[in-house]
């Protein structure tokens, strides 16, 4: 099955101020993450992507405009389902207040019984994400083959729900896990399960070009991704 290249966009001017961008329209890079974005096609330059996957909102847009200006051929589709968590009446606002709300506790300690007022669950963020991921696997392997690469941009609580499902953490801990702006988190899927390649990568990815599985591949199921037992 395919390998998922997960990239969180660009540090935005949310990021910059402190505030809870959610779905907030509006939302840009700034200096800082228009630059990040512009050394994406270098630091992807060796992969053979297959397709851009995009969620709707302007930073991820604009994360990947640099990587589609360099490869002109390469397909663009706007995934809703990979969209920021719907944070509802905390779109926004300040991280700052928000942390003397209760709720804060929940979603930092106990975040698979976080639901955001006005907005939705933390479980349901994962569940459509993970949906969407799934679904596109299936159509980047159905297109271009089992051993085809495609990029994904998406944002931070959506890629560390990806990462906990992908390495069978309950969604209760996936706070630890962590993901810079513009940074790479890789996922190549198989048969029997999924494997980590990369966690919140900001430098190069060559080593990421998928490899022939080769006749191991059949007999022996984790051949395709390298390593020893029970590592990639």
């Amino acid at each position: 099955m395919p390998t998922l290249i997960l990239v969180r966009h660009g540090r935005s001017t949310a990021n910059t101020a402190g505030v809870l961008a959610g779905r907030t329209p509006g939302v840009a890079l700034d200096e800082r993450g228009a630059a990040q974005a512009a050394a994406l096609p270098g630091r992807l330059a060796a992969l053979p992507l297959a397709a851009a996957v995009s969620s709707p909102l302007q930073r991820c847009r604009e994360t990947l405009e640099p990587l589609l200006a360099a490869r002109p051929d390469l397909p663009l589709h706007v995934e809703d389902r990979i969209s920021e968590c719907d944070y509802g009446d905390w779109s926004g606002r300040k991280l700052a207040e928000l942390t003397d709300e209760p709720l804060m506790t929940v979603v930092q300690q106990h975040p698979s019984a976080a639901a955001f007022p006005g907005g939705e669950s933390m479980r349901a963020m994962q569940a459509r994400a993970v949906d969407a991921v799934r679904e596109w696997n299936a159509r980047i392997e159905a297109e271009h083959g089992e051993n085809a690469a495609y990029v994904m941009c998406s944002h931070g609580d959506i890629i560390k729900s990806l990462v906990a499902d992908a390495l069978g953490m309950h969604l209760d801990l996936f706070q630890r896990v962590h993901a810079d702006p513009c940074s790479v988190t890789a996922i190549r899927y198989t048969r029997l399960r999924p494997y980590l390649l990369r966690l919140g990568d900001t430098g190069d990815l060559a080593g990421l070009v998928p490899r022939d599985p080769g006749p191991d591949a059949a007999a022996g199921g984790d051949a395709a991704v390298g390593g020893g037992a029970g590592a990639p």
